[in-house]
Order: C-alpha cells, then structure tokens, then sequence
C-alpha cells in the first residue's frame, strides 16, 4: 500500500469524545476532520463497531480514516456500548438496543456544529452488519453505505449455521466475542471508574455460543437484523465488496440482484480484508473508490460514480492447492447487471465416478458413501483470514472418504462467476444426515484445488424454518448451492464434485454415522458458465495502486506466532486440528500501551465416533502501561450427545494485584434436528 501525507485538507484528531444515546449511556468516539470543519460543515462518514479504537483496531483505523478526511469527511469511529472505552456492556450480536444506539449517533453527528446533515456509514464484517442493519431502519441522515464482507441472511449466510449445518466457526466466533466483550477501558481516558466499568461487563458476561444454539433453525432470533427478510427496507445507495477467499462471499451478488437502489458490488480475490488491504493480493485503490463514492452521494458530485459494470469481479486463475497465498493471479471482468445476461448454466450429469457431458443421457445407478470423521480436516477455515495459513490444502486427502465426479479433461478453458448447483436423488439410512458438496480443479499431475463448496443439513431440505427428520430409505430430490466464485478452469484440467457425509471440524457432524445412496440419472451439476469474450466489459486494471494514511506507530515488543496443525494418534484413533493464533505484544507507542492477544483452537474426535467431536477455544488477553495491568483469559467448550449439545465456559480477570474476578458455565442444549 502506498501511503499518501499530502492529502487535500489538513486535518486534526480529537482522541476520545463521548457520544449521549437515548438511555443516558454514553458511546466513546474518536474524530477524524478537516481544519477547516471548525468553520465549515462537511459530510459525516460512521464506523460503528465492538473492536476497540484505542488499540485493537487503531492501526486500521489510521489508515483509511484520516484519508477519508483529509479528502473533506467528517470521521466518527465508535466503539459499541460496553467496548473500548464505551459505557454498559455488550451481551450479544445486532440486538435492537446496538440499533438504536446506532440511529442516536448518526443523529448526534448529522446536527454536530461541523456537520452537513448528511451522513455515510462504512465498515467490514460487524461494521458493514451495522451499517446494512441500520440503512434498513432508514434513519432520516443516512444518505448511502459504503460496506465490505458481510452477509444480509444471518442464519443462512453468517459463521453460525450454512445449509442447516453448525459450523464450528460459530464456537470460534462466540470465542471471540467472549473475550473482546469482557476486556476493560483504558483509565487514561475513564479515570478511576475504569475498575467499576470492568466489573460491570465482567458481571453481565456469557458465553455467547450458548444462545447461538437455542436457535438451530431460522427464527424470529435469526430473522430479526436480517436485511434479506425484506430487501425493500434499503433505500440509500449501498457500495458492497467482499473476496472469494472470505467466508462472506455471496451477499454481494444477492443485494445486487435485490435492491433497487443505485448500487455497485466489487468481489477480490481477498480474505476477510478491506480491499486496499487485501490478502491475498492483488490489493486495490479502494479508498479512491470510496471517496468518489461519498462525493457523489453525500456532496452531490456528478463524478459518474455508476458508470460502468455494475459488479467487477477477479477471475482467478488455476493455482495449486495451498493453505495460503500471496497473490492470486487473475484479471478483472465486469458484469452490467446482476444476474448478467452473459452467464448460462451448464448441466452435468452425475454418473458412476464421471461428470458426464452435458447433454449425455445416464443411466440410473445407487452410488453409497459413508464418509469417515477425517473428511473435513483439510478443510480450511469457513472465513480466511489469511493467517494463520488457513486455505483448504490438496483436495486428495478429503477425496478418499467421499464420492468423486469427475470430467475427461476440458478440450478448451472452461470460466465460471456464480454460485454453483449441485442437485441430488439421495436416500439415507438415518433421519439425520448432511451432504458436503466441493468443487475442485484438477491439474493434470492429479493436485485437486478446491474451488467452492456448499452444505446441506438434509433435514432442511425444504427450508431453514421447519426441518423434518428424514425417512430412513426414502429418496429425496435435494439442491445445493455452493459458494459463488469467479475461476478458471484451464484446457487439459478436469472439473471434480466431491461428496461426503461429514465435514469436521468445518462443520459439526450429525448425531450418527450415515449411509447415504446418490441416485444418477436424475442427479447433476450445474455450473455459471461465463464465456469469453473479447474486449472483456471492465479494463484491465480498473483500479488503481492501493492508498491509505500513513498508520500509526507500534513497536513489536515480542513475536507472534502462528500455527495451523493436523495430527493423527493412530494407537488411540484421535485426530485433532490446533490453531494457533498469537498476535505477540505490540506496544502503541503514542500512548504507552502494552497489548497481547493469543488465541488457542482444538477440535478432536476419536475413530468414527460421532459423539467424541470437541471444540475447545481459548483467548487471553493482556494490557500493560507501567503499574497498570489487566488480564482476561477466557476458554469454551463444545461437546455433544447423540441428543444435546454441551456446553462449559470459564472467565478469570486480574488486575495488577490478583484476580479480580471468576465465573464457570454450564449449559446443556438439546439437538434440534442438527
């Protein structure tokens, strides 16, 4: 990233600024304004998230936000209520309360003295969740959205549930939040009150993961904050982005094709990254996309923000399979329109072992498979996050417990953009049952990369809101969607669909092992065929070299480390997959503040027994700044029974003389059709 200091206005910073919401709480902002504010007005650009602008987030936070204002915005950053230095506490995701929070502050910064009155809301994940979340609720000083990875269907497309399937992401992510929403405020900016505020979050604290599985189907909990339910609420232009490494691939194309706002959608080949920022590379000039995006929506520039392609797209090229790169190769294309009238759908049969040609008539067969629990281990991470090395690896070691379709080698390339269909004649021998479904691109020495991929809780085959138990023996016609992506599949290569009864620890496994039977002749898949054309509809590089203010400064006081590791006891059967993330000490040298983050993931099953799966996840957390030290170390566990969940949770905090402060949980669940 290139940085840039010579910007068009001169700016300045106010470090912390308490915002009043309606029930008295008060909400910690950092600004970000131009000068010339102190005299003139400027549009408001809002960041509304629980990461905590003070440190966790404050080296991103320097790069775009002074950018943004140095090209004549009004930069607000809040922390949510009960994180960062932010009064209250966080108990969980997009309640009503973080909404209206929310529509208070675009209110306080719509009438602040150095305000228009027209405001933009920006972020990525839970930022770009806030700000679709509230355009819905069309507070009157929204004027558009600016929004990168992120989902509009928290049930169906978010880190909890994916085709009716648990992901183990959903234990990960409460993991997450269970140690981000109980850390404390910095007393440099709370004073005294730093110790209380910590307690009150402390007292209120719970294992997230505990509610996340009292709702296992979609319901008024999963419904509520999920923009899908009606796509009608939006009415400001929205700009969404996300990568095809991310977990959050598919919402892009599906608000596309469901506003009716002025709206453009941009897809990298990134990981869960803002794009000027992206990983892996190529990284772009997004911020100078975002700034014509402002000057046209909230200064009324006609800069032809909407010229051109409505999505732009990276179609990536072959790779080998590896749990990481640096770059993706590949070039940019443009679609006018979403769904585009360039993409056609291709049918191929499913017969004995081979994706038939399209057109080519197969006769019936029973295909079985009963996949053993060590599918899944090469799986990758639902969401990259580009580090630690979290791709899925060589698609070989997932293909010996699974059924394989596979092409003759493609005469000629073969180029998809969209979201692949996999639709199946199955039968199983259990009332529960889920279906992995991957995409991959064959080389010719045989290395299998996998492309996309899709999950089907069976039980859910006609919907998230009311699942039915199978009938053993039963046949059922099933349709899966894999994730959308843009790839080649060069001539010479073959296309493979591969199908398991398990998925872990990607995904939680079902109560018991299953036998499923794939019918062919009225089995197939269907994929987004895009053909080549030439001139392509968007320029070789519609972007330019990606910007940013220069970030603060940080001096790493002790190394990160991180690990991704796969192990097999075979004298006791167990197979295991540790990750580990540890972010080191970095210290934020502006401010004398020490911080270390480390986070520990196992998941373990032994042999193929269905109720041995475990998750276990660990986060602890330390600050430092002379005397002044605070600690949380938070752990969860999720086990199962053929009939509950299970779930055990601890926190510890300690202060500089001990610890301040322990509580246990345990909750027992019961399965629901998972």
């Amino acid at each position: 990233m290139r940085t840039v200091d010579s910007l068009p206005y001169d700016i300045i910073e106010e470090e912390n600024v308490w915002i009043p919401v309606s029930d008295g709480t008060r909400l910690a902002a950092r600004i970000w304004r131009p000068v010339a504010s102190d005299h003139d007005r400027f549009p408001a650009v809002v960041e509304y998230i629980p990461y905590r602008k003070r440190d966790f987030t404050a080296v991103r936070d320097s790069i775009h936000h002074p950018y943004l204002a140095g090209h004549g915005y009004c930069c607000v950053r809040v922390d949510l209520r009960g994180t960062g230095e932010s009064e209250s506490a966080l108990t969980d995701e997009y309640l009503e309360r973080e909404q209206l929070d929310a529509e208070d502050v675009l209110g306080w910064a719509a009438s602040a003295p150095w305000c228009t009155g027209k405001v933009g809301m920006m972020g990525i994940s839970w930022g770009a969740f806030s700000a679709l979340q509230v355009a819905a609720r069309r507070p009157a000083s929204l004027y558009a959205i600016v929004i990168a990875s992120f989902t509009d269907d928290r049930y169906a497309d978010d880190m909890h549930y994916m085709g009716g399937c648990l992901l183990s992401d959903n234990l990960a992510e409460a993991g997450t939040m269970f140690a981000h929403s109980t850390l404390p405020p910095d007393p440099a900016l709370v004073g005294e009150r730093w110790r209380q505020m910590w307690l009150e979050r402390l007292e209120n604290a719970r294992p997230w993961v505990t509610e996340w599985l009292r709702h296992q189907y979609r319901d008024d909990y999963w419904r509520h904050a999920s923009v899908c339910e009606n796509y009608g609420d939006v009415r400001c232009p929205v700009l969404a982005s996300s990568g095809w490494a991310d977990g959050y691939s598919n919402a892009v194309m599906r608000l596309l094709r469901q506003l009716d706002v002025p709206r453009k959608g941009l897809v990298g080949p990134w990981s869960h990254k803002f794009p000027h920022l992206g990983e892996p590379g190529p990284a772009i000039g997004y911020l100078q996309e975002v700034v014509r995006w402002w000057d046209h929506w909230l200064k009324d520039i006609d800069n032809g923000v909407l010229d051109g392609p409505m999505l732009y797209a990276w179609m990536q090229d072959s790779v080998p399979p590896s749990t990481s790169y640096e770059q993706r190769p590949g070039r940019w294309v443009g679609e006018p329109s979403w769904p585009s009238p360039h993409i056609r759908p291709l049918r191929f049969p499913l017969d004995r072992h081979r994706l038939a040609a399209p057109g080519d008539r197969v006769a019936e067969r029973e295909l079985r498979i009963s996949s053993p629990l060590s599918v899944g281990q090469f799986a990758g991470k639902w969401a990259s996050y580009n580090a630690p090395p979290d791709l899925p690896f060589d698609q070989r070691e997932e293909d010996g417990g699974s059924l394989v379709f596979e092409t003759d080698p493609l005469p000629q390339a073969c180029e998809i953009l969209g979201a692949p269909v996999v639709d199946l004649d199955v039968s199983a021998d259990q009332p529960i049952a889920m279906i992995a479904a991957r995409l991959s691109d064959v080389a010719p020495d045989g290395k299998a990369t996998r492309v996309s991929y899709g999950l089907l809780n069976l039980t859910h085959r006609g919907g998230h809101e009311r699942p039915e138990y199978l009938e053993p023996g039963e046949r059922y016609l099933v349709s899966i969607e894999l994730n959308a992506v843009a790839q080649v599949f060069p001539s010479g290569h073959r296309i493979r669909l591969s199908l398991s009864t398990s998925y872990w620890p990607l995904a939680w496994p079902p109560p018991a092992p299953v036998l499923l039977s794939v019918h062919t002749g009225s089995s197939e898949l269907t994929l987004p065929v895009r053909p080549v054309r030439e001139p392509d509809d968007a320029p070789r590089n519609p972007f330019g070299e990606a910007e940013g203010a220069t970030p603060i400064s940080t001096t790493r006081v002790r190394p990160g480390r991180h690990r991704w590791d796969v192990t097999r006891d075979l004298d006791r059967s167990v197979s295991a997959l540790e990750v580990e993330k540890d972010s080191g000490t970095v210290r934020y040298d502006a401010i004398g503040l020490e911080v270390s983050r480390a986070a520990h993931e196992r998941y373990t099953s032994a042999a193929d027994d269905f109720q041995s799966v475990r998750g276990e996840t660990t986060w602890t957390v330390d600050f430092v700044r002379g005397e002044w030290q605070a600690r949380t170390v938070t752990h969860t566990t999720l086990s199962c029974t053929e009939t509950e969940f299970v779930v055990d949770a601890r926190i510890d905090a300690y202060d500089s003389s001990g610890r301040l402060f322990s509580r246990n949980w345990h909750d027992v669940i019961p399965r629901d059709h998972v």
